[in-house]
């Protein structure tokens, strides 16, 4: 299998692309900075360079097809501001999702956010402002019939060790869950198309990664 991976050297999308080279996958990784690629190549992961900020469709596509997945996994950060949550977390995932199209991909993930609305309000105008754009993602890519999309909303994420346990549902209340156990769920995703269609939720719990995704998909 041959993943695209956008935000190539996340958090999570690092970890993806290990797990996915270990099993013996072709992962490929689009970055900004060319000063990252030898970290996605220890990863196991083919670096691309290429900004989704300023790139077309075609030119995604062009890495895009003989694809099998995408995958978006980007992000503006922390420390960005509300215009460039719009551009990276809404806009962006939305051009991957164009090329995708365009390039004859037809299995999407996209990392979302547990309570992203796209009419998200909150004390905090940074937090509300990527829950808001997280949204407008979200319901750009639920109306496509053109993909097998499935989104996926971690709770809080954590550096803490994996323990492969997690609770996978459309709704399963607050929680954490280690970015260890949000690449795996990922992995067993790609494996599961009859996920399709599906806005899941993702946090800690006592049911094996491939386990719970199988549960999901169950009647």
């Amino acid at each position: 299998m041959r993943t695209v991976i956008a935000g190539g050297h996340g958090q999570i999308a690092l970890r993806l692309e290990r797990l996915l080279a270990e099993r013996g996958d072709s992962a490929v990784g689009l970055i900004r900075n060319p000063a990252q690629a030898d970290d996605l190549r220890s990863a196991g992961a083919e670096p691309v360079v290429l900004d989704l900020e300023s790139a077309s469709v075609d030119e995604v596509a062009a890495v895009l097809r003989g694809a099998d997945a995408a995958v978006f996994a980007a992000g503006a950060g922390a420390g960005s501001g509300p215009d460039r949550k719009l551009t990276v977390d809404r806009d962006a995932a939305v051009l991957l999702a164009d090329a995708a199209d365009a390039a004859g991909v037809r299995r999407f993930l996209i990392i979302s956010s547990m309570g992203a609305d796209a009419a998200a309000t909150g004390a905090d105008p940074g937090f509300a402002a990527y829950l808001q754009a997280k949204g407008a993602a979200d319901d750009a890519i639920r109306v496509r019939t053109d993909l097998d999309w499935t989104i996926l909303r971690p709770g809080a994420l954590t550096n803490s060790p994996g323990t492969g346990l997690i609770r996978l549902a459309p709704t399963t209340g607050r929680g954490s869950i280690p970015r260890d156990d949000v690449a795996l769920t990922l992995t067993a995703l790609l494996d599961a198309p009859a996920t399709a269609g599906l806005t899941l939720e993702l946090i800690s719990g006592d049911t094996a990664a491939a386990d719970a995704v199988r549960s999901v998909t169950k009647g």
